[in-house]
C-alpha cells in the first residue's frame, strides 16, 4: 500500500553547551560507532517544537499537557456560565466539583485532591489533580465545560452531574476522542486508565547524535559578592558545570497518513479535505528545523539554527541516515566537521537510495543548506530556501493526499 511519509534530516552546529543534561547535569551522551557522541533526547527537541508551535499557530489548535486540567476546566465552565443568559455564574469551588468529575467520566482516571497539605494544618483549596500528565486539546476542554453546564442545570448541581454521567459516560468520552489537536495529532497521546481514547504518534523523533566522538568538559566558576569589603578574599559562589560541543545529526518522520487519520478531514467550508494536515506538517517542519531545547541557555548562549536540512517525501518507509556517521567524522584539514559530515552524508544517501531503488523524484526532494561548507549536499534535491521548503512541502502534501492521487 501506498503510504505518505515526510523524512527530515539536519545538521546543526552546537557549541559549548547543556541542552539536555541527565539525573547529575552532565549532558547526556551515547556511544556509537564506538566512541561516546553528545546526545539530545527525542524528548527534549519535542518539548522544544511544541513550545515553538505556540508562535506558529492559534491557541484552539494547540493541546494542554498538564496534571492540573481539573483547574483548567473550571475555569472554562466559570468563564461559559458568566457568558450565558440562562445561567447562573458558578462559583469556583462549584465549578472544581464539575470538571473533576466530568474528567473522571471522561478519561476514567483518577482525579484527587493533592497529596501536599496546606500550611498550619488548613485545609488544602487547590483543585483535584490527576496522578500522570494529561494531554487535552482546548477544544476537547471547551466540549466538556459545555457538557459539564449543559448537564448540572442552572445551578450547576454535582448530583444532577453524576445521575447523567451515569447513564451518558460515552458521550464524555466522545468528547475527549473528537478535534484532536496538532500536537496531539503529532506526538501521539496515551491514557493509562483508557487505552482506547490513546492516540498513536504520527511523528517520530530520532535521538539526536553528534557524528564525531564528543568528550564532556567541565566549567569551573565562581561568583563575587557584591557587598564584599576589598580586605575580604574569597568568593562569594563557586561551583562547576559540565558541557560539551557537537555538530549534530537529527532525524525525524512524519506519517501523513496517520496524521490525516489522527486531525480528521476539513471541517470549515472553505478547506479541502487535507487543509488540517497541510497546515501541521509546515508547522511541525518550521518548528522542528528552527527550534533548540533550552537547557542552561541561559549560561551558553548556544542559540544556533541548521546548517543543512534535507527533506524526502517518500511512499513506503521512513529512511532514516544515521548510519553514514556510524564511523565517527574526522576533524577537518582546517578544524571542524560539518564540511566532511556533509561529504559522508551524501555518499551515503546517493549509495542506500541505489541500492534499495528508493531513489526520490526531484519533485519530492528538497536541501536548504548554508554555506560552502555543505555544497556536497548540493546533489540530493532541489536546492531552496526555507520558506520555499514550508511552501513546496505544502503542495506536495496537498497533491499527495488529493482524492484519486497516485504516488
Amino acid at each position: 500500500m501506498t503510504r505518505t511519509i515526510l523524512d527530515v534530516h539536519i545538521l546543526q552546529v552546537v557549541p559549548p553547551s547543556n541542552l539536555n543534561r541527565d539525573d547529575t547535569g552532565t549532558p547526556k551522551s551515547a556511544y556509537y560507532g564506538g566512541v561516546r557522541r553528545a546526545r539530545v533526547s527525542s524528548q527534549a527537541w519535542k518539548r522544544a517544537t511544541r513550545n515553538a508551535f505556540n508562535e506558529l499557530l492559534p491557541p484552539e489548535e494547540l493541546g494542554v499537557r498538564s496534571k492540573k486540567l481539573t483547574a483548567e476546566l473550571a475555569e472554562r465552565i466559570i468563564a461559559k456560565s458568566k457568558s450565558s443568559n440562562s445561567l447562573k455564574a458558578m462559583e469556583l469551588s462549584v465549578a472544581t466539583l464539575l470538571a473533576a468529575e466530568t474528567l473522571r467520566a471522561a478519561t476514567g482516571s483518577k482525579i484527587d485532591a493533592p497529596k501536599r497539605k496546606a500550611k498550619d494544618g488548613e485545609e488544602s483549596t487547590a483543585a483535584p489533580v490527576s496522578s500522570y500528565l494529561m494531554f487535552l486539546s482546548r477544544r476537547q476542554l471547551d466540549a466538556l465545560a459545555d457538557l459539564a453546564i449543559e448537564h448540572s442545570g442552572p445551578e450547576g448541581d454535582l448530583k444532577v452531574l453524576k445521575n447523567y454521567l451515569k447513564d451518558n459516560k460515552s458521550l464524555a468520552r466522545q468528547a475527549v476522542d473528537a478535534r484532536h489537536s496538532v500536537d496531539i495529532a503529532l506526538f501521539g497521546r496515551m491514557v493509562a486508565d483508557s487505552a482506547d481514547l490513546n492516540v498513536e504518534a504520527a511523528t517520530q523523533v530520532a535521538h539526536a547524535i553528534s557524528v564525531h566522538k564528543s568528550d564532556i568538559e567541565s566549567d569551573y566558576y565562581t561568583a563575587v559578592d557584591d557587598l564584599s569589603r576589598d580586605d575580604e578574599s574569597g568568593a562569594g559562589m563557586i561551583g562547576t558545570i559540565d558541557f560539551n560541543s557537537a555538530t549534530l545529526y537529527r532525524y525525524a518522520a512524519v506519517d501523513v497518513d496517520e496524521l490525516q487519520r489522527n486531525l480528521g478531514l476539513g471541517l470549515r467550508e472553505n478547506e479541502t479535505p487535507s487543509t488540517p494536515v497541510e497546515k501541521a506538517v509546515v508547522a511541525f517542519l518550521d518548528a522542528f528545523i528552527t527550534s533548540l531545547p533550552t537547557g542552561k541557555i541561559n549560561t551558553f548562549g548556544n542559540h544556533t539554527l541548521p546548517s543543512a536540512v534535507i527533506v524526502k517525501l517518500r511512499d513506503r518507509r521512513p529512511v532514516s541516515f544515521v548510519s553514514a556517521f556510524e564511523e565517527p567524522v574526522p576533524q577537518g584539514s582546517k578544524g571542524g566537521y560539518l564540511r566532511q559530515s556533509c561529504h559522508q552524508l551524501a555518499e551515503h544517501v546517493e549509495n542506500l537510495e541505489r541500492q534499495y531503488g528508493i531513489e526520490t523524484p526531484e519533485a519530492h526532494a528538497w536541501v536548504f543548506r548554508v554555506g560552502n561548507e555543505t555544497e556536497a549536499l548540493a546533489s540530493l534535491g532541489r536546492q531552496v530556501s526555507l520558506d520555499v521548503l514550508l511552501r513546496e512541502v505544502r503542495a506536495a502534501v496537498a497533491q499527495r493526499l488529493a482524492p484519486g492521487a497516485s504516488a
